[in-house]
């Protein structure tokens, strides 16, 4: 019998024959016309292991060992295994497997040429299904070169099969130790070590968001990533734009990417080492954007392809390589995603802490979920023993092998590691919140230290001093009732844009760019267009830094502010995100890098150069130009057309008109390409000349905060007089009255942003009782809004819901 088979002879219907990594090989090689690269190489079938083990007699003393195992117990578990894999290591000597090996290893030597290495890697029957990753549970070994070296390997790849880990993830996942068989396959290398390598999984990993391809990268060859060694680059592509012909990356992170593993010496004495990578790779991103986007269009393409298979959309988890030496671009593996992909659609949990404490660690989360535990410091896998369920497992980075324990612990912090890594792969199967890449963790955090692990504030982690009180909401979108009147989002902080796209909201009524320029950027806008005019030499050198790897500051401003902004407009595409222009006032502006040179000195910043008066100034000219740049690159290089920009603080209809003029000179032009152009609606005179800010304008938004301040005459700063600051005061719910009435007279869309509807119920009811199109509200606020919304109108007259809710209730 031939226990060989060629990578282009299989397919997806081959997992019991080769195990589901190589038949998704297999799968991927038959894509390749479609731009996709596979290596070539063979498969050991999983026959040889079983006719192997059969022919040895091994069947009986391998139920003998692990029939009856308790693997709580790890002493005798390791015992046990590794007297299984003496057992399927010496089975698989077999003369007749080892010869067809060896002539099969010729053969690929014949058509691949001298100097061929090859990677040897596990594959189970029951591995990389769309219930269970197996993820990192067999061995793998890298640069194998010479026939006696691959036989080798192959023997030790099925031995694998009893690793203590693997032995533990079936007994957890409830599969039979005999009835799980291993498959080998042997691929040939990409020269990743003089490249790069990574992940893509063809959804975010911790909202679940499907919009979008989620690409994580590093130098070297992919272990590093893999194992959480390294904090990898990140890149995100949304793939409704991607397919439609825009590309444009939508969001990057450079990550450390501190240490790469490459290939030292020749031959059959070649070995991975680990080596540092050099400050200045460090300080750029391993792939351009071309090569980004032309890996995120392979992903959609496998997703496409085995989703069709399947009949039903089915997420991917794939690792790909750049060869250093001729820049082409290979996957290696594709599998299907296990844990986010299957989480109930329309369910929806929010956590939230309740108490506050001092920050000790910050990472990347893994997870949504807060726990709290005290924490037990682990350097070695012999401190494991010492492991008490419900406490916090702390370490430089985790193995597979140390599920077992990981599946009890309260929560997971690593030193280092990014969000594809195995420690955040098996993280999410076992559903446990983990921090990774946290840095300094082992040295910052004790053992016995009580702390409290929190995921729940977006793609950064946080471990707190102490055990903080968290809550926990569960909402099925089936609860809630249609309402006429839109909920929307208050959404600054693009890392959590994805995991409130679930909400069954009608948009993003405001997002304000000041908060993605003063943490996304950093910098004034007008420092950034004018480095040469910065007074201080750190405030230079400092911009030079952050602009390092763009063509210019004004580039990086533009690129850092396009990608939040576009984050925040993906995630809820198509549905409406109305972005504010930029509203810091003088004092907030001068705190920004390089700001001091550029800003005035107010005495009342609230009420100075503040808003549009700041748009068509010379003092700020430059400035906004960028900020035009950043929009015009959401809308048509990314192709986020559901964005619509808004004017803060508008005082006179003749500025109102100035700022109009701007945004057309910049390339905005008013009703081309559907842009829409909004004003918030927070000073009185917006209020008292509504009709004719309502003939310049598409829609209104109610600043209530502001018209508040304004109405009352009280300096919403001022802790002094703050009793007086009421928006419930008569004179402040008849202006929101007038607004509301003038801007549907006139025909425009009229929304309120402020935070007097979710502080008091009784104004939210005001403004729905008086015709309010939408109420946009902090995402903690937006269940809690809807159902009064739906208990208000319960008792008016019935209009329909309106397309956005009928489309989440069908």
């Amino acid at each position: 019998m031939s226990y060989i088979r060629d990578f282009s002879t299989l397919s997806a219907d081959d997992t019991p024959l080769v195990g589901g990594k190589t038949s998704a090989i297999g799968e991927l090689s038959s894509l390749r016309g479609d731009g996709v690269e596979v290596p070539p190489g063979f498969a050991i079938t999983a026959q040889a292991y079983r006719d192997a083990l059969t022919r040895a007699d091994a069947w009986p003393a391998l139920h003998d060992l692990l029939d009856g195992l308790d693997v709580r117990d790890t002493a005798e578990l390791a015992v046990r295994a590794q007297a299984a894999r003496k057992i399927v290591y010496g089975a698989t000597a077999d003369q007749a497997l080892c010869a067809q090996i060896a002539e099969a290893w010729r053969a690929m030597v014949a058509r691949e040429g001298p100097g061929l290495t090859v990677a040897v890697r596990s594959s189970a029957t029951a591995e990389d299904l769309p219930t269970a990753s197996f993820a990192g549970q067999h061995e793998s070994f890298l640069h194998v070169t010479g026939e006696e070296a691959v036989v080798e390997a192959c023997r030790r790849c099925f031995a694998s099969i009893f690793t203590d880990r693997a032995i533990v993830y079936r007994a957890e996942n409830g599969f039979d130790h005999f009835k799980v068989y291993l498959s080998v396959a042997v691929m040939k290398m990409v020269a990743a070590d003089r490249g790069a390598s990574g992940v893509i999984f063809t959804l975010d990993t911790e909202s679940g968001f499907a919009d979008v391809v989620y690409l994580t990268g590093a130098y070297g060859l992919g272990e590093t990533v893999v194992q959480g060694r390294v904090d990898p680059d990140e890149f995100h592509v949304h793939k409704p734009t991607f397919e439609k012909g825009f590309r444009a990356v939508l969001r990057r992170k450079l990550g450390g990417k501190a240490i790469k593993l490459v290939l030292e010496g020749k031959g059959e004495s070649a070995r991975p080492v680990e080596r540092r990578t050099s400050p200045k790779d460090r300080r750029r991103f391993c792939l351009t954007d071309e090569e980004v986007l032309a890996l995120a269009g392979t992903a959609i393409r496998i997703e496409a392809h085995f989703s069709a298979r399947a009949g039903h959309p089915r997420p991917m988890d794939i690792e790909w390589a750049k060869d250093g030496r001729d820049g082409r671009l290979y996957i290696l593996q594709a599998r299907p995603e296990t844990v986010t992909s299957r989480r109930t659609a329309g369910e929806i949990d929010t956590w939230r802490l309740k108490g506050a404490g001092e920050v000790l660690v910050s990472g990347k989360s893994v997870g949504e979920q807060i726990a709290s535990g005290r924490a037990r410091v682990i350097v070695t896998s012999k401190d494991l023993a010492q492991f008490q369920p419900g406490e916090v497992l702390v370490a430089a980075t985790t193995s597979p092998d140390w599920e077992a324990v990981m599946k009890t612990a309260a929560a997971i912090v690593t030193d280092r590691g990014g969000r594809t890594c195995h420690a955040a792969i098996l993280a999410r199967e076992l559903g446990v919140p983990a921090v990774v890449g946290a840095g300094n963790a082992t040295a910052a955090l004790s053992t016995g230290q009580m702390v409290t692990v929190s995921c729940a504030g977006g793609e950064a982690g946080q471990v707190y001093e102490g055990e903080l009180l968290f809550e926990v909401e569960h909402l099925s979108v089936g609860d809630l009732a249609p309402t006429r009147t839109e909920v929307m989002l208050n959404l600054g902080d693009p890392d959590l844009a994805f995991k409130y796209a679930g909400l069954p909201v009608a948009g993003v009524g405001l997002a304000r760019m000041e908060f993605i320029i003063s943490q996304g950027v950093g910098a004034h806008p007008m420092a950034l267009a004018h480095p040469e005019r910065v007074g201080s030499p750190r405030a230079r050198a400092t911009i030079a830094r952050l602009s390092e790897g763009c063509a210019s500051p004004a580039d990086y401003f533009v690129q850092r502010v396009s990608e939040g902004v576009g984050t925040i407009a993906a995630a809820f595409y198509p549905r409406p995100v109305i972005v504010r222009l930029s509203d810091f006032k003088t004092n907030e502006y001068a705190a920004l890098i390089g700001g001091r040179d550029f800003e005035p000195l107010e005495a009342n910043p609230m009420l100075g150069f503040r808003g549009a008066a700041r748009y068509a100034h010379p003092a700020y000219a430059d400035g906004f130009a960028l900020e035009c740049r950043a929009l015009r690159r959401v809308r048509e290089t990314m192709g986020l057309t559901n964005l619509a920009i808004m004017v803060p603080f508008c005082r006179r209809v003749a500025e109102a008109e100035q700022v109009i003029e701007a945004l057309a000179r910049h390339g905005l032009v008013q009703g081309q390409g559907g842009v829409e152009i909004h004003v918030m609606c927070e000073i009185p005179n917006n209020v008292i000349q509504i009709d004719a800010f309502a003939a310049l304008f598409d829609g209104f938004s109610i600043g209530s905060n502001d018209l508040t301040q304004l109405v009352l005459g009280v300096d919403r700063d001022s802790e002094t007089v703050a009793f007086d600051f009421d928006e419930r005061d008569p004179g402040v719910l008849e202006f929101l009255r007038q607004a509301v009435v003038g801007a549907r007279f006139n025909h425009r869309h009229v929304g309120i942003c402020g935070e007097a509807p979710a502080t008091y119920p009784e104004v939210a009811r005001f403004l729905i009782e008086h015709g309010v199109d939408a109420i946009s509200v902090n995402p903690s606020s937006a269940l809690k809004m809807m159902r009064l919304a739906a208990e208000v109108e319960a008792g008016l007259e019935d209009r329909g819901p309106p397309a956005h809710m009928k489309a989440f209730a069908h």
